[in-house]
């Protein structure tokens, strides 16, 4: 057009008339005329609660004079903008929305403001066909497509904050992460959309705090859960609050890392505000050191895209547009590159439309709310578009939202430095490497806890084992005496056999406080479960041999000894095998009850944790005290309650042990039944009742100071083990002692010996012992019978000859 007025002038000048050079002058001076117009419907937020307009509608106007001037970007049309103030608030966007839909002209696309305008615009554009290209909306429901259709944005969506946070939270090796957010719609979708995402990145968050207009619980709780990596979505208002908080309770410094979002004014905290009680000076100490995610809103390259403009000369034209006015003042300075690309991004879109839309026999004029196949074309333009703008490359995802770079800032010393950068497209970081820390790095994302396992004293074991060691001495002292004289009567009326068994189940009990007192200090972990093995099998079968011999000896004593009198000739049988095989029965019932537990429930490591604690020095460091137990899945099912000693295991309520603490109560009753009995076919049964006294009191103080005293090692130990050291050398003593004296101060051994050379018989002690017996008898009887006859004599008959009585005599047995 330009280039046709310039040949129409020069051609009329020397042969038209005056007022046809008029005439063409003002055609070529009125480049619009002639053009069809295309009508924009915006509405620009000029007050309200993001007065985004002050700024956006004059970088807008300047976008449209540029495009109307421009010959190659839609030439044969006209694009006018017709714009109201919504003032930010959904109920007057209503109204203005029903004025733009309903009177002429016919607009062909709208342009809304913030969130909550766009929200309500954008879903009720697909009843009139409309496109809808916001340039300051950042919600994230906005990039629902099923609800909004049609709604495209050159703002991003408040979720691209997200990614750059997450590559953030993985360059700094944090694995753990806590949010605190205003219970607003746009930072509920942004915290649930950074929660998918650092769930992705094998991040978690730990603590998710919300408020709606007091921050103070919230932050308490912060503190309470050593929240130390903090996202914060809230506005600038309420960010003073928050801050104010969390000066008081002192969330800040060198263990903590805010993340705050970067569009609030650099002065932000220094803003005088009536609803908190925090000095200035305050609250630069409490957000010092915070990180800012900021969408890139001006490229920071020297880049001149389509509109032939870099960032820096439009920011200038800008400046002057808006008359000097103080940038920090002036709503929506930093989101005015949006709205300049977003008119940039509609006049290239529907450049794009009109060679298919001619094609197709339609044109942007015929535009009307029902011609959706107009809309459809104008979709896809937007859907494709992809240009270099003054807030750098636009391009749009599938949900209709800006893809942009995300500026990292950092407050340092009271002033924002840039320290990075991130493509979320490519996914690229670019790291400025000037980020400073208060402490010498990065903070950990959680108190450090260092895991400690609790082992048993080592001084303590070992005097134990010096004590089990002589015991085990005294044991095999004790076992061979008794074999080595089990010939002589004494030793054989004591049942030698049984007192064997003692002298072993004793043994067997002192082996197993050293498996008691090995702990992870010893062996590697993998080979506890054997050691735990170990313990279970030693402290049950030496209980089982040694207080089960005691226990069949005293109900042997008992059974035999205190019948009625009509009973009394059955004290004369005492099988020796009768003994064994009571014995085998009580050690069959242990053995089997073990190998089935072992079977279902094999017996592992558990590890119990105790109350941290904080070591002198580092506050950010924490003990984390762990110890080491031997269970299974249903210990208390099988056992009772377990503890480290057999004479617990005796007073256990579980499966397998249960019988146990019946056999220690009967075996008590037993002996004190049994006390005053005296015989010589067992001769030692009062020292096995004083024997099973001891375990019996034993038990009872041992078992319930050991179960409260599981959780201290050293104790625990010392009672358990100390114990079984005490009950055995007490049996071993009380048993083989007395016998010992017995043999060395009377010299019973030699005189039996003796008497066995001279007689020559074959005969057993036993056999000796029946026939002394039956020798007493025999006189007790043959007095009766010859008192009865010399008192039937004088009573009734005359007194028989002598010779008579002697014959009387001698056929008496």
């Amino acid at each position: 057009m330009a280039r046709l007025c310039q040949i129409l002038l020069l051609r009329s000048v020397p042969r038209c008339s005056l007022t046809l050079t008029l005439t063409l002058i003002l055609f070529c001076s009125c480049p619009a005329l002639g053009k069809k117009k295309l009508y924009i419907g915006a509405l620009f937020p000029m007050s309200g609660g993001w007065p985004g307009g002050q700024a956006c509608l004059p970088s807008a106007q300047m976008a449209l004079d540029l495009v109307n001037k421009r010959t190659d970007i839609l030439p044969d049309y006209e694009l006018e903008l017709i714009h109201y103030d919504s003032m930010c608030d959904p109920g007057e966007a209503t109204k203005l929305l029903y004025d733009l839909l309903y009177t002429e002209p016919i607009k062909i696309v709208l342009m809304p403001g913030c969130s909550s305008v766009s929200t309500l615009v954008a879903e009720a554009a697909r009843m009139w066909n409309l496109i809808v290209l916001s340039y300051g909306s950042s919600s994230p429901a906005l990039s629902n497509r099923q609800r909004f259709p049609t709604f495209f944005r050159t703002h991003p969506s408040a979720t691209l904050h997200n990614p750059t946070r997450v590559q953030l939270f993985q360059k700094w090796k944090w694995t753990k992460i806590a949010t605190i957010q205003q219970t607003t719609e746009v930072f509920t979708s942004t915290l649930d959309d950074l929660e998918e995402r650092v769930r992705e990145a094998g991040i978690e968050i730990s603590v998710r705090q919300s408020f709606l207009t007091d921050p103070a619980v919230a932050v308490k709780n912060l503190k309470r859960q050593d929240a130390r990596i903090i996202v914060g979505l809230f506005y600038e208002t309420e960010a003073r609050k928050v801050f104010c908080e969390v000066y008081k309770e002192k969330l800040y410094g060198k263990k903590y890392v805010w993340f705050l979002i970067g569009w609030y004014a650099d002065n932000w905290f220094k803003i005088k505000d009536a609803s908190i009680n925090c000095t200035v000076e305050q609250m630069t100490e409490a957000v010092e050191g915070h990180v800012t995610t900021e969408i890139v809103m001006l490229n920071p390259e020297t880049v001149r895209g389509a509109s032939k403009l870099t960032s820096q000369e439009f920011l200038a034209q800008l400046m002057s547009k808006l008359g000097g006015k103080n940038p920090e003042e002036t709503g929506g300075f930093q989101e005015a590159p949006l709205a300049y690309d977003a008119v940039w991004a509609l006049a290239l879109a529907l450049n794009k439309t009109v060679g298919p839309l001619k094609a197709k026999g339609h044109r942007l004029e015929d535009f009307n709310y029902n011609n959706r196949d107009i809309t459809v074309e104008i979709y896809r333009a937007m859907n494709t578009s992809s240009f270099e703008g003054v807030s750098g490359h636009v391009v749009f995802d599938a949900q209709g939202s800006r893809m942009a770079w995300t500026l990292i800032e950092q407050l340092q010393g009271g002033s924002y430095k840039k320290i990075g950068y991130y493509d979320s497209t490519k996914g690229n970081l670019s790291w400025y490497g000037n980020d400073k820390w208060i402490g010498s790095g990065p903070p950990a994302d959680q108190t450090v806890v260092i895991e400690e396992f609790r082992y048993l004293s080592q001084k303590l074991f070992v005097s134990v084992s010096v004590f089990a060691g002589l015991g085990i001495l005294l044991g095999i002292v004790c076992l061979t005496f008794n074999i080595y004289n089990r010939n002589v009567r004494y030793i054989q009326n004591s049942q030698p056999y049984l007192n064997n068994m003692t002298a072993v189940g004793c043994m067997m009990a002192l082996a197993a406080v050293f498996p008691l007192g090995i702990d992870g200090l010893h062996v590697h972990r993998r080979q506890f479960p054997v050691v735990c093995q170990f313990r279970l099998w030693l402290l049950g079968l030496g209980f089982s041999i040694a207080y089960g011999s005691m226990f069949t000896k005293i109900w042997w004593v008992h059974a035999v000894f205190t019948k009625k009198d009509e009973k009394k000739d059955k004290r004369k049988h005492l099988e020796p095998w009768k003994l064994y095989a009571t014995v085998g029965v009580l050690l069959c019932i242990d053995i089997l009850s073990l190998i089935i537990w072992q079977i279902l429930d094999p017996l592992h490591i558990t590890v119990e944790k105790f109350t941290r604690e904080a070591p002198k020095g580092d506050l950010d460091v924490l003990i984390q005290p762990l110890l080491e137990h031997c269970s299974s899945e249903k210990m208390t099912t099988w056992l009772g309650e377990w503890t480290a000693s057999f004479l617990t295991l005796a007073i256990s309520a579980g499966v397998v042990y249960g019988y146990k603490g019946l056999l220690l109560l009967l075996g008590i009753f037993l002996a004190y039944e049994t006390k005053s009995i005296s015989t010589e076919k067992i001769n030692d049964h009062r020292a096995v009742g004083m024997a099973i006294y001891n375990v019996a009191v034993l038990c009872m103080i041992t078992a319930p100071v050991t179960m409260i005293l599981s959780s201290q090692q050293d104790a625990s130990f010392a009672f358990a083990s100390l114990a079984i050291v005490f009950s055995v050398y007490i049996t071993l003593v009380v048993l083989f002692v007395p016998k010992m004296r017995r043999l060395i101060t009377r010299g019973e051994w030699q005189s039996d010996a003796q008497e066995t050379m001279k007689t020559g018989s074959s005969t057993n002690n036993n056999d000796e012992e029946k026939s002394r017996q039956l020798e007493r008898e025999n006189k007790e009887l043959q007095k009766i019978i010859q008192e009865y006859l010399a008192e039937l004599h004088f009573s009734i008959l005359p007194t028989p000859p002598l010779k008579y009585q002697l014959s009387l005599n001698r056929s008496l047995p």
